[in-house]
């Protein structure tokens, strides 16, 4: 299995919204971060999907290196 690509060495906080759907980037290519844009298409990668229970801001793993898939856990802080 190959690695993601590190968008970034930071989580970002992002607003979502109660009942709407999202695809977290799993591989760290997508031109949308931390949002999916296709980019995974011929690899063993792929979005992790998630809907929104409440409206609230949450923390988006960018380095795509987390336990946790979509939501940071602080994994950035050993890279």
């Amino acid at each position: 299995m190959s690695k993601a690509t590190i968008a970034d060495k930071q989580p970002k906080a992002v607003e979502v919204e109660e009942g709407k759907t999202y695809a977290w980037c799993a591989c760290g290519d997508s031109s949308n971060q931390p949002f999916c844009d296709g980019s995974h298409g011929g690899t063993n990668f792929s979005p992790k999907v998630f809907k929104a229970e409440k409206t609230k801001t949450v923390y988006l793993c960018m380095c795509k290196q987390t336990g946790n898939p979509g939501f940071c856990d602080g994994s950035h802080k050993h890279l």
